[in-house]
């Protein structure tokens, strides 16, 4: 009963804020918790600021205008379930994966934009909160709903999918990802495909990557398939003759903003989706042609003499994998500045040493940034360590980096981006 109630307030306010610094007027604060924080002693805050109501959870506070309930998360949760039954007329679109995930929703949402009413996960708000503040940002009027779902723990994807209910699904790829809270890498893979299995379950469509083996179980007669595969609804060709990546299809050229061999599937799934919901080339095009990365996304920088591939959004073995694989294709002198990967846990030594053993292999320049990669240095006498970012910065403020292509990478702890302060 109180979510139909609070469903009814939610109508006649402004949305939901989460947050007392960034309230909208007339919207209803949700007081949730933290490690360290408790929403419950910002409510009145939030009412002073402009938020209509507060929702809170601590029963020993009282104002008009505060909602109490057994537990704000659950409530948000619970709300935003029972609006997305209401959006019966919207498409909604639930896109997952290791790698590629973001870029991949942004692109989608670029391209459905085109002709349709499209709205989609702001920034990465993927997880158990975000999904529901996400769902709660959709209007009655809008078409398309393009939802992005993170995860770093068995269970967490079915969750997520059973509050979007989505009518269509995609897995952008099965990587080394969050490895400590999956348990491994069959943890990924049986993580990550909640959202198949859901889909499947319900009897509706999946997007499937065809180059993708892994994926290849999936494919039944609902299945809408792209890739390099003859085999594939929607077939691409691969184009070098550029820098950016650059995708053919029915012999139109399709360029794009976007640096790294890997972006291909996330444009081909982009342009995909475009095809299928009946868009046609030349919009699906411009709309590719005109999105451009942010947020440290494989963003190509100019830096005077230097090209710079900056991709310090976030690493795990598998993209930084395929990173450098694109990276050493380009032709001239390279450097590699690659920071610790975060949340590996048992396979954090493992992992990080591939790394290692791999580019001696390649035998190129690299710099490697962070604890868990000094603390291998004894490993490879082949290139430089740097316990910390400022031992890295120093080196680079001294000795002026020649070579003209840069490669930096590393997780999104390490901020990776601010050694480009350094660079000359």
């Amino acid at each position: 009963m109180i979510t139909s109630k609070l469903h009814e307030l939610y109508l006649k306010s402004n949305g939901v804020s989460t947050d007392t610094r960034k309230i909208t007027k007339n919207s209803i604060f949700f007081s949730l918790k933290g490690k360290n924080f408790d929403g419950n002693e910002y409510a009145l805050e939030a009412l002073n600021n402009g938020a209509k109501y507060a929702v809170i959870d601590n029963k020993n506070l009282n104002n008009p205008n505060f909602i109490k309930v057994n537990n704000v998360l659950e409530s948000l949760q619970k709300l935003s379930l029972f609006h997305r039954t209401k959006l019966i007329n919207t498409i909604f679109i639930a896109i997952t994966g290791s790698n590629g995930k973001t870029t991949t929703k942004e692109l989608v949402h670029s391209v459905l934009s085109q002709k349709y009413k499209a709205k989609s996960t702001h920034g990465n708000l993927n997880n158990h909160i975000g999904v529901p503040l996400t769902l709660l940002n959709i209007k009655e009027d809008t078409d398309f709903a393009v939802v992005e779902m993170g995860a770093n723990h068995i269970g967490e994807i079915k969750f997520l999918t059973n509050l979007i209910k989505p009518d269509l699904g995609y897995i952008t790829n099965f990587g080394k990802a969050h490895l400590e809270g999956f348990g491994g890498f069959e943890g990924v893979i049986k993580g990550k495909s909640e959202l198949y299995d859901w889909l499947l379950e319900n009897k509706k469509p999946i997007l499937i990557n065809t180059n993708d083996k892994i994926q290849s179980d999936y494919i039944n007669s609902k299945s809408i398939t792209f890739g390099l595969n003859n085999n594939s609804k929607y077939i691409f060709k691969k184009d070098d003759s550029e820098n950016f990546v650059l995708l053919n299809y029915n012999n139109i050229k399709i360029k794009s903003n976007l640096i790294g061999d890997y972006n291909l599937n996330n444009i081909g799934a982009a342009v995909s989706l475009g095809l299928h919901f009946k868009l046609d080339i030349k919009s699906i095009k411009k709309a590719i042609q005109n999105y451009t990365p942010n947020n440290n996304r494989s963003q190509l920088l100019n830096i005077k003499d230097k090209k710079i591939i900056l991709d310090a959004y976030n690493a795990n073995p598998t993209s930084m994998q395929l990173a450098i694989e694109s990276f050493i294709k380009l032709s001239g002198k390279k450097i590699l500045i690659l920071g610790d990967m975060f949340e590996l846990g048992l396979y954090t030594k493992e992992e990080h040493l591939k790394l290692i053993k791999q580019l001696e292999k390649i035998n190129i320049k690299t710099y490697f940034v962070g604890k868990e990669f000094y603390k291998l240095k004894k490993q490879s006498n082949m290139f430089s360590f740097f316990k910390t970012k400022k031992d890295v910065t120093t080196k680079i403020s001294k000795n002026r980096i020649r070579e003209k292509n840069i490669l930096i990478k590393g997780s999104r702890g390490m901020k990776m981006e601010t050694i480009l302060d350094y660079i000359k």
